[in-house]
């Protein structure tokens, strides 16, 4: 089990601007995930990678993927309080779910 949280690069964001979109992500798609998933990946350790998205049109497309192949996921569109305008969509999070699936959607990106 595994999540993968993809963060836009082309929007420079600050270290704790970031640090706090992948947070949302990663809550938003735990959520969105079923009870024996959410037990499963918790006693599993929680594994979760951060990995580089180039625009918003990428990040949808992920989000695609990851709607066809039916296992949770979360875009994230900031509230505009600080570096970005609102509504921008900043993240991603693919997961939890098998590490094999998430691989299949995001496995081709790199590290952030």
């Amino acid at each position: 089990m595994k999540q993968a949280i993809v963060a836009r690069k082309d929007l420079g964001m600050g270290e704790g601007k970031l640090a706090a979109q992948v947070a949302h992500a990663s809550l938003s798609a735990y959520e969105d995930a079923g009870s024996r998933t959410r037990k499963q990946w918790k006693g599993s350790g929680q594994k979760k990678i951060v990995l580089r998205g180039d625009n918003e049109s990428q990040l949808f497309e992920l989000a695609d993927k990851a709607e066809r192949e039916g296992i949770p996921h979360a875009i994230v569109r900031d509230a505009g309080h600080t570096q970005l305008e609102p509504g921008t969509v900043t993240a991603l999070a693919v997961g939890p779910a098998s590490e094999e699936i998430v691989d299949r959607i995001t496995g081709d990106l790199s590290l952030y």
